[in-house]
């Protein structure tokens, strides 16, 4: 790709433009793409009388403590949530744990959210996933200091599907979330809803995040700049927020619906006894047809809802899953713990019990308790996905192409850094068009390059995609298999050496939107960028 000059995306220059009138703005065309950012920002503390919301949702941050450990109390940050109008339903609060809340939503309803921070420091909230306008996705140029509250207003169009929600300041991002800000966006719509497919207790949410304690239970985040520059893994896993995590299910049909909610660690997630996995659903919801796979791979933010049929299983049968061992997950390509993967490299300095990212780890125990539960039909057809082919794309034949490296020491996309409203011309892209993206992950820069390989799970805003190719990377022999890549996708893992082209079209919301890598460390490093979208 061709060196560009880059724009600058100021909120500020527009307001002193504006004021030079109508005539003013005629002149100056570029400037009417950042109209819709600048209008939107003098209504974020306020709800838009002409909003009829559906339902509406108080939402705040706060510091707390819960019981995760015997012993003293962990202190965390929470997200917590009440209905102000609509069903009770629509959210659920989990009890003594980090994570949450969930929420739950139809396709078609509008929704108006008034998060107020309480932390000591600025943060704002990404819809995950979320098809919705510029104002309402959580750029971090639109943080809120304590005390302050952001009234988030969309209509839901997205497919039915498992969704998200983190913080997203600029730099600030791995530890808020770490310290337990994280919860589920469920959607369901109609056509989701005339499948038999398992609802109420039979629909289970499944965060998996990984943790390390000291002895006194509270959490332990980054020692050094070197953990930082590989990304946070922690000595714990915890599932729904609680460490040794079990579930004691009926011999029914149940629907685990799988988020990999940690800052950097990968899964390669499968059943002790071999069990296949079957795939109902991924990032951007429901497949054409339920997919069976020996493993799943899952990247930090990406997301998978199994279909788990116990109705054969006899009370007292217990099954786990496991994340079992790959290659190409550490430092340089280099697979489960040492030096590079686990100790020095890992979650706390110095210790020998953080797991390698890549290492086998037990993530959740099943457990068959009396009573017989409800058994379902898995459907052999379960959406019309009308996915997008190479063919859509108006750049079929010339992707635009962003690496993502390490420069030095320094994670980068085409030897870029971000800048809170900085674009460059090739990240500039037309309202209602579709293009295909090469995402690469390449060898960095220097003496240090190929010695800092690390994997990239890319994430772009305000869409799906889908990924039309896929190229082998490091430790392919051990990954190869588990990879779902026939839906819609939000988040697409690169290990290293990796390509993928992804497809998507630019629809409904002209404005600034981010893409960077979800390793939460990388990203807060600077391993993200503005796209603008100009209608």
């Amino acid at each position: 790709m061709k060196p560009s000059k880059n724009n600058t995306y100021d909120r500020r220059s527009f307001m002193r433009s504006a004021l030079f009138g109508t005539g003013a703005l005629l002149t100056l065309p570029s400037l009417l793409t950042l109209s819709s950012c600048t209008a939107a920002t003098s209504k974020k503390a306020v709800p838009d009388p002409n909003f009829n919301a559906d339902i509406e949702i108080d939402l705040k941050a706060s510091p707390d403590k819960v019981q995760i450990l015997q012993g003293s109390p962990t202190k965390i940050w929470r997200y917590s949530a009440q209905v102000k109008k609509g069903p009770a339903g629509a959210v659920q609060n989990l009890s003594n744990t980090f994570t949450g809340p969930v929420f739950r939503f139809k396709k078609g309803q509008k929704v108006r959210i008034n998060f107020r921070n309480e932390l000591s420091e600025e943060s704002i909230v990404h819809w995950h996933g979320l098809h919705i306008p510029e104002i309402d996705d959580g750029h971090p140029r639109f943080v809120i200091d304590k005390g302050e509250t952001f009234v988030y207003e969309f209509e839901i169009v997205n497919r039915a599907g498992t969704y998200w929600f983190h913080p997203h300041p600029h730099g600030r991002t791995g530890p808020q979330v770490y310290n337990g800000l994280a919860g589920l966006f469920i959607i369901t719509d109609d056509e989701e809803q005339s499948l038999d497919l398992p609802a109420g207790e039979y629909d289970i949410p499944v965060v998996i995040q990984d943790r390390t304690f000291d002895r006194n239970n509270q959490l332990v985040y980054l020692q050094n700049r070197m953990q930082r520059m590989t990304g946070f893994l922690g000595e714990t896993i915890t599932v729904n927020g609680k460490p040794n995590a079990s579930l004691n299910l009926k011999a029914g049909t149940y629907r685990l619906r799988v988020l990999n909610g940690s800052n950097s660690r990968i899964y390669k997630i499968a059943f002790n006894d071999s069990s296949p996995l079957t795939a109902i659903a991924t990032d951007g919801g429901l497949l054409a047809s339920p997919v069976q796979k020996r493993y799943i791979i899952l990247g930090p933010a990406e997301r998978v809802d199994l279909w788990v049929d116990l109705s054969t299983r006899k009370p007292g049968d217990r099954i786990t899953l496991k994340s079992l061992s790959f290659e190409g997950g550490a430092m340089g390509g280099m697979g489960g713990g040492g030096m590079m993967g686990g100790g020095m490299m890992g979650g706390r300095s110095g210790s020998s019990n953080v797991p390698g990212n890549g290492d086998e780890l037990t993530l959740l125990s099943i457990n068959i308790k009396d009573g017989k539960g409800i058994k379902r039909s898995l459907p052999e057809k379960l959406s019309v996905l009308n996915l997008l082919t190479a063919g859509d794309a108006i750049n079929q034949n010339d992707p635009r192409t962003f690496r993502f490296t390490m420069q030095g020491m320094n994670p980068v996309i085409n030897g870029r850094s971000f800048k809170m409203t900085e674009v460059a011309d090739d990240e500039t892209v037309r309202l209602n068009t579709t293009e295909i993206w090469r995402l690469k992950n390449d060898n960095g820069s220097g003496m240090m390059g190929g010695m800092m390989q690390m994997p990239h799970p890319v994430h772009i805003h305000g869409l799906s995609f889908h990924i039309v190719n896929r190229t082998r990377g490091k430790g392919w022999e051990t990954i190869k298999d588990g990879f779902i890549d026939n839906g819609w996708k939000d988040t697409a893992l690169l290990f290293p050496g990796m390509t993928a082209d992804v497809v998507m079209r630019f629809e409904d919301y002209p404005g600034l939107f981010l893409y960077h890598c979800h390793n939460l460390e990388h990203e807060d490093l600077g391993m993200m960028r503005n796209y603008l979208v100009k209608g």
